[in-house]
């Protein structure tokens, strides 16, 4: 199977063709090379309508978390965007609906199989982490990204970089002084390779 088969049969899926009626292309973009994995909820309305991820507000702090220019975020050998669906779930009353349950088991193993580089896996957000540190069901998002280190070399869990998550980035300022500098040290030091 390649990549390229893959995307057809996502496309093809029957469970998707909801997404394609609305004119939806699925949000994701890998390479065999990509050295690091971004994995996080699903795109967001704008990142839909404009058919690219992280392209945003969001997507701007992400970057800046990282290190990385533009156009080394958007290079694929240097990162592979891999959401938990790849199709914006719509809103309800309180923000964006989850990424559908059966999603990510059904594409990512598929995906991942294909990838032969890869260095890391940044783990975005609450969907994320649940799905991959299954292991850690009791603990919750601000101790598995204070706890980083210990899901090290494959994983590194951090907080959504939304600007809806204010509040938690107030409540823990260690996250940027000390959390932080160390995903950008780990970061160069894979693109660097």
């Amino acid at each position: 199977m390649t990549l390229k088969k893959i995307n057809k049969q996502i496309t093809n899926d029957i469970s998707n063709q909801w997404a394609i009626s609305l004119g939806y292309k699925p949000i994701y973009s890998v390479s065999e090379n990509s050295k690091i994995i971004l994995i996080s909820q699903a795109p967001g309305r704008v990142s839909q309508e404009k058919n690219i991820a992280w392209d945003d507000a969001s997507g701007k702090t992400l970057k800046n978390w990282l290190g990385v220019t533009e156009n080394e975020f958007y290079n694929l050998n240097n990162f592979a965007i891999l959401p938990m669906d790849f199709y914006y779930p719509g809103k309800d009353l309180y923000g964006d609906l989850p990424p559908r349950k059966e999603f990510a088991r059904l594409w990512h193993l598929q995906i991942l199989n294909q990838m032969n580089n890869v260095r890391l896996k940044i783990l975005i957000g609450g969907y994320a982490q649940k799905y991959y540190l299954f292991n850690e069901k009791k603990s919750n998002l601000t101790k598995k990204v204070s706890d980083f280190e210990t899901f090290l070399p494959e994983y590194f869990p951090i907080v959504h970089p939304s600007p809806l998550n204010f509040r938690w980035k107030t409540k823990n300022p260690w996250f940027e002084s000390e959390v932080i500098p160390k995903l950008q040290k780990i970061v160069k030091g894979i693109l660097a390779s």
